[in-house]
């Protein structure tokens, strides 16, 4: 049996698709199909079914899963000590606003240090890359997020980030000291997009207080939301650190928002299974500051 059949079969339990698993790996969907069949017939067991458009695994399907995902990280695992710990690929999941505005400085220092190892970034919402990272997908990931726990993880807290309603300078909000649910009554909102942590926390306490906005404008691009700010298009909800040179230059207003649900912080997440080369660990250490 080869390595690749298992791949394969780890992207079609992915995805629930022979198309998509096809599309991922650059496969003819038959060729799929027929390492699908080839890893059946050597385990004597189905391992797929078809219901309707979507394939779901099989409870031998979901026990392969587990020895293949173990597999697969043994597989690069073998792959690193071969290179010495020193080369190879380094898998960051991100969200855009830490790729934009917190990772920088620490991939210029880490490429001084291991300038052998390619760095991939991921973007993604934080539901994917922490499921990326259980999985061994990606080798690490950064959420902004209230205080994140979960057994499969390590979760190290990194710093908090303040979050800030950032409105053109000549809004009513310009020169207040703070902004509170209440104040935003019948405000224009722009929106960051769906999937957002702290978009999510804000539509839940103005639904939870009854608080009426016009939700007028939603984008999935920070530099988007800015330039409607600065036209008074109305006010957003984001990190301070995304507007700091806009504040700095007196383009925008941000003032802090108050809600006990608003503590972010920016935190660090990989499996406590993964593996530890030298080369991961270095990143580890000069983004946590150990």
């Amino acid at each position: 049996m080869e390595l690749t059949y298992l791949k394969t079969f780890r992207e079609v339990a992915k995805w629930g698709s022979l198309t998509k698993a096809a599309e991922t790996l650059g496969y003819a969907q038959s060729s799929v199909t027929t390492q699908i069949q080839k890893l059946e017939e050597s385990y004597g067991a189905v391992l797929i079914e078809r219901f309707g458009r979507t394939m779901k695994l099989t409870m031998a399907g979901e026990a392969l899963l587990q020895y293949t995902n173990d597999i697969n990280r043994l597989h690069e695992e073998s792959k690193e000590v071969v290179a010495r710990q020193s080369k190879g690929t380094l898998s960051i999941g991100t969200i855009e606003t830490l790729a934009s505005f917190f990772l920088p400085p620490f991939l210029q220092s880490y490429r001084g240090t291991y300038p052998d190892v390619h760095v991939m970034i991921q973007p993604g919402n934080e539901p994917y890359i922490i499921d990326s990272v259980k999985e061994g997908t990606l080798d690490v990931g950064f959420i902004l997020d209230p205080p994140f726990r979960d057994p499969e993880l390590e979760c190290v807290m990194l710093r908090e980030e303040p979050l800030v309603i950032v409105a053109s300078p000549d809004h009513r909000f310009a020169g207040q000291r703070e902004i509170r649910a209440e104040d935003l009554a019948h405000e224009s909102l722009i929106l960051t997009e769906d999937g957002c942590t702290y978009r999510a926390m804000l539509l839940k306490v103005l639904k939870e207080q009854q608080i009426s906005c016009k939700l007028s404008y939603e984008f999935g691009n920070l530099e988007t939301i800015k330039q409607c700010v600065n036209y008074g298009l109305g006010v957003a909800l984001l990190p301070r650190i995304t507007v700091a040179e806009e504040i700095r230059k007196g383009q925008v207003a941000a003032i802090p928002f108050q809600h006990p649900a608003c503590q972010f912080y920016t935190q660090l997440i990989y499996a406590k299974k993964k593996w530890k080369p030298k080369a991961f660990l270095g990143f580890i250490e000069l983004v946590s500051g150990t």
